[in-house]
């Protein structure tokens, strides 16, 4: 697994602001239901579900929300670049500004969470996010995600 299989280049977005978590889950949802056939609101409500749980917002700027969903058939990803950091009670109480969503099936056990790890340890690399702070092309954000060594799941 590696991120060029989680992630399409249709489904990289930059935003100049996002007022609230559940209008940054709708935008997810539209690109999750535009670039992987999703289901638009069921998108919305797992990964509203799944917050609901807990924050998924890891610290540094970055959120990591996730769900399962039925009748996905693979992990998929989508990823927002938001200009204007957006309060998404993080754990270390940053405004986010990386979110990487990832979509998995809803029996996808360990597929899921080795998908979940990989891009935890793609967005935890301070070089990989420096550059995705100082782009605002979503071609080269695909690029910068998909490139380099820590792309690739164990």
């Amino acid at each position: 697994m590696d991120l060029t299989s989680l992630l399409k280049p249709s489904a990289v977005k930059v935003v100049g602001k996002i007022t609230s978590k559940k209008r940054l889950f709708q935008d997810l949802g539209e690109i999750a239901a535009a670039s992987y056939g999703i289901d638009f609101n069921n998108a919305i409500d797992a990964l509203q579900e799944r917050e609901s749980l807990g924050p998924t917002g890891v610290g540094h700027g970055i959120a990591l929300p996730h769900a399962r969903l039925i009748g996905l058939k693979t992990v998929v990803g989508a990823f927002v670049r938001i200009e204007s950091p957006l309060d998404f009670d993080a754990v270390d109480r940053q405004p986010v500004d990386l979110v990487f969503a990832l979509f998995a099936p809803v029996d996808s056990g360990v597929e899921h969470l080795k998908a979940l790890a990989l891009v935890s340890r793609t967005m935890r690399d301070p070089a990989i996010c420096a550059k995705l702070r100082s782009n605002s092309d979503a071609v080269t954000l695909h690029a910068v995600l998909t490139e380099g060594p820590n792309t690739q799941a164990a």
